[in-house]
């Protein structure tokens, strides 16, 4: 298996990740045109980590986007269910308690967190409703969540180029950089079929969060929403 299909059966999504965990930090600079690391510090701002925190960051892979938290003071925990994501980021990063689990059934107690967060990473879940009432079930009360997601290109004449980039030139590009090219066909495939940000919103708003709002980055490319516990 070198792909995953569009109904993101589980195991197929492991095994895709597991083959491209070697150089995945490396081939998402290049695809992005450097652009992932200004996103991953808008997700930092936006959970505002403190000292003595618990933060989880789902879809964590090698533990890039756990760094920021960490250095912060806050307990983060790392948490994806690539088992190879996993292992190249314990070598890399060992003090991190690298966790593995199912965002649709998460290893952890009820009101565990004070903020989840999950960037690039939702939708290759296959039950996105199902992981948003799992991130609300380990938030506790008064608690946040923040989703960083590929989402659609507020202006139509930029939206029409990016979704050619995508099924054009990301392909070829993942030829010359990745471990596993025929991943990014896949990856390419599932942000042309992921709800737009008003969609993901009404979904976060269905999963019991609360004060729902989203930010546009690189004009919509990219989008960060954020959710609250509200208390009961």
């Amino acid at each position: 298996m070198t792909r995953a299909s569009l109904d993101k059966q589980p195991h197929e999504v492991a095994s895709m990740f597991d083959r491209v965990a070697e150089r995945y930090d490396l081939t998402n600079d290049v695809l992005s045109l450097g652009q992932d690391r200004r996103w991953r510090k808008e997700v930092a701002r936006a959970v505002d980590a403190r000292p003595a925190q618990k933060v989880l960051d789902l879809a964590a892979g090698t533990g890039t986007s756990s760094q920021p938290f960490a250095r912060t003071g806050a307990y983060v925990v790392p948490c994806d269910f690539s088992l190879g994501m996993l292992r190249v980021g314990k070598e890399r990063t060992p003090r991190l308690p690298f966790t593995a689990g199912d965002a649709t059934r998460l290893p952890f107690k009820d009101d565990t967190f004070d903020a989840v967060t999950i960037s690039f990473g939702l939708r290759n879940v296959q039950d996105t409703d199902a992981a948003l009432r799992e991130m609300y079930r380990v938030t506790k009360p008064g608690g946040r969540v923040v989703i960083c997601e590929f989402s659609h290109p507020t202006w139509a004449p930029f939206r029409t180029v990016y979704t050619e980039y995508l099924m054009r030139a990301l392909p070829p590009t993942a030829r010359a950089v990745s471990s596993n090219p025929d991943a990014y066909v896949y990856l390419a495939e599932s942000i042309r079929a992921w709800p737009d940000q008003a969609g993901l919103a009404e979904r976060l708003q269905k999963a019991g969060w609360g004060k729902v709002a989203w930010r546009n980055l690189t004009g919509g490319v990219v989008a960060l929403h954020r959710g609250f516990k509200v208390h009961p």
